[in-house]
């Protein structure tokens, strides 16, 4: 039997967690679960103890965890990952790119790309950076050059 590993992006967030994460469960649909500072006496002030200590975000083949930063620890927002939804259910996809991006700043506007697939990026109005992928369904087949 071959091992089954999965990568998951993982969010930090500067105490706004539980927002963020319930939003994108609105647009994506799934299964939330948070656990909270308290949930486990963690040692951290009394006013951190209802902060995400971690959460997970489950909705078919989709899935990413997030909490909020460490207790006096400023998480810095970059450029340096992306979460990356793709397939092939353009209606789907198209939905995840204009709920995901609303009160964000889209970068690339949702359009045809010269590999053939339909793309876009944006940051949403946590600071995080996505990229939806649309594909045609037909791997083989080449944008004309």
């Amino acid at each position: 039997m071959q091992n089954q590993l999965q990568l998951s992006p993982y969010i930090n967030f500067n105490g706004n967690c539980e927002e963020a994460m319930k939003f994108y469960q609105s647009v994506l649909g799934g299964d939330l679960d948070i656990n909270r500072f308290a949930d486990f006496n963690a040692p951290v002030p009394d006013d951190y103890k209802n902060k995400v200590m971690h959460s997970t975000l489950t909705s078919g083949s989709i899935t990413f965890m997030a909490a909020d930063g460490q207790p006096g620890v400023k998480v810095v927002f970059g450029d340096n990952i992306s979460i990356s939804i793709a397939g092939s259910d353009e209606a789907q996809l198209s939905g995840f790119f204009n709920g995901l991006s609303a009160g964000g700043t889209v970068t690339i506007p949702l359009a045809k790309q010269v590999w053939g697939d339909t793309f876009g990026m944006f940051i949403d109005k946590f600071g995080i950076h996505w990229m939806v992928n649309i594909g045609t369904g037909d791997k083989d087949k080449k944008a004309d050059a």
